[in-house]
């Protein structure tokens, strides 16, 4: 036999393509070859699966080697095709049958000494494995909990070459961890609590109703009015992942490589918050040769804080509006286009001036150019796409007085919030949106048009130029939610004028 084929999976973004490995031996000066746009870490795999072979105690051929990666228009990156393409080398040689590699894909980083090593983005290339109908899978033993969180395929983990050996030829079952318990680690760290800020009840408000309908949010004040405290919060008070949403999640976590050890599944909305020097590759994602999720795709499903705003430079910020809008990230380059999930909720703090004086108006040294100048550095364009905006003023000494238990912490919030998205998600199910924020304009002022008596307020507004046809629409959509914590059918007036409120800071 001089000719054999395995399967392995190759992914752009979190789209997985099955990749067909063949392998051709011919008479020739010995060598290996590997064609099929491979990068340098593909490429490279002719030393680490030759090494690994040899260390394996088996027999390298002395023959032209030719592998193709197909299809061979698909650049391939990474060293996930190093079991494939050493399985393929060896059923060609006659050392392992080549039927028993039919119908499996084979993902995992083979060592020199043939140790398989875990690799990025198991979770994806099993889903994109079982799309194109292949439902077994062979994959590092360190990776084997991560891919068995794809019903339906049957999952193999092996930690050497010799193991995958044993396998094919039907000698010895693998070595196979234990399922990891689905049960949530009862020394996980437990998120900030609500119960913590003393004297915003407006905050916690707009927090609230942030967390029910999804919606993005703005917070501005001195420092220590508790805008940072505020957005560290929000991810408590929002409801668990629903199985979908989680593999959605833990498929980005794992493509940046960033999954917790002994926890493959992210079951909670993940949060980020980076720093205001970071590059905009870093916050959408990016980088030279295979592009990387960026802190935005990262917080998918969950909270993006943006703390000190205006000290981001604004074209970093105002990268995020297409993403924002659009629900995902899609960034090409010469060697492919990659696209990543990014349904965040957008949270933004920012001091009313660069002096950022805690005593208010009072001390603050600033210019009223001044001012303008750097709260402009979110751009109009950004913030018209921010739902709420609200100015938190400073706490006063009777909040920060007050007794602890007439606080209410987040799993009183969080179980509001738990009765409103369900309301919500009732309410579109037919049309495939799960939250308020998701509800396209045109519905809300189409078939889900309020009354005129109930809108009045905010279709002034809009006839006045003080809202854009945008706010128009977030204004609707927040007052959607403000009623289904109220447990309104609908919205009524005052949930319009409270919308308007959160929406215009308060001017309106």
């Amino acid at each position: 036999m001089s000719f054999a084929r395995a399967a392995s999976v190759a992914l752009v973004g979190v789209d997985g393509h099955l990749v067909e490995v063949e392998a051709h031996l011919a008479q020739g000066l010995p060598g290996l070859v590997i064609t099929g746009l491979p990068d340098p870490s593909v490429a490279e795999a002719r030393d680490r699966v030759r090494a690994a072979v040899l260390n394996s105690g088996e027999t390298w051929p002395a023959r032209r080697i030719t592998v193709g990666l197909g299809p061979a228009s698909l650049p391939k990156h990474g060293s996930g095709f190093d079991l494939a393409v050493a399985a393929a080398i060896l059923a060609a040689a006659g050392v392992a049958p080549p039927s028993a590699l039919a119908g499996v894909a084979l993902l995992g980083e083979l060592g020199l000494d043939g140790r398989i090593r875990p690799i990025r983005g198991v979770l994806p290339a099993v889903l994109a494995a079982l799309r194109e109908g292949v439902a077994r899978v062979v994959v590092p033993a360190a990776n084997a909990a991560e891919a068995r969180l794809v019903p339906g395929v049957q999952v193999t983990g092996v930690a050497t070459l010799r193991e995958l050996l044993a396998f094919v030829r039907g000698e010895s079952a693998p070595r196979v961890p234990d399922p990891p318990s689905t049960a949530r680690s009862v020394t996980e760290v437990a998120r900030p609590d609500l119960a913590d800020v003393i004297g915003q009840e407006l905050g916690r408000s707009a927090v609230e109703v942030a967390a029910a309908g999804g919606h993005h949010l703005a917070l501005f004040g001195p420092p220590g009015a508790g805008k940072t405290m505020l957005a560290e919060r929000l991810p408590g008070v929002l409801p668990p992942l629903d199985v979908d949403a989680a593999l959605e999640v833990t498929a980005v976590h794992s493509v940046a490589g960033v999954l917790p050890a002994g926890s493959p599944l992210v079951e909670r909305a993940p949060y980020q918050a980076p720093h205001h020097t970071a590059s905009i590759a870093a916050l959408v994602g990016g980088g030279s040769g295979l592009p990387r999720p960026g802190a935005l795709s990262l917080a998918n499903r969950g909270v993006l804080f943006l703390d000190e705003a205006p000290e981001f430079p604004t074209r970093v910020l105002d990268a995020l509006r297409q993403p924002l809008e659009r629900g995902e990230v899609v960034i090409a380059r010469s060697g492919g286009v990659a696209r990543y999930p990014a349904r965040v909720q957008l949270v933004l703090a920012a001091n009313p001036c660069p002096c950022a004086s805690a005593a208010g108006d009072v001390a603050c040294t600033c210019s009223s150019v001044t001012r303008r100048r750097y709260l402009g550095r979110i751009s109009g364009p950004l913030l018209d796409r921010i739902d709420i905006q609200l100015d938190l003023l400073p706490v006063t000494a009777s909040a920060l007085l007050r007794e602890a238990f007439d606080v209410e912490d987040s799993a009183a919030v969080a179980r509001r919030v738990v009765e409103a998205r369900a309301a919500a998600a009732k309410r579109w199910r037919a049309n495939g949106w799960r939250t308020n924020a998701e509800v396209p304009g045109g519905a809300l002022r189409g078939p889900w048009r309020l009354p005129k008596r109930v809108r009045a307020s905010v279709d002034q507004l809009v006839d006045r130029g003080q809202l854009s046809a945008r706010g128009y629409d977030r204004v609707l959509r927040l007052a959607w939610s403000i009623a289904d914590l109220a447990g309104h059918d609908s919205p009524s007036t005052s949930d319009v004028n409270e919308a308007t409120f959160l929406r215009t800071r308060g001017a309106a």
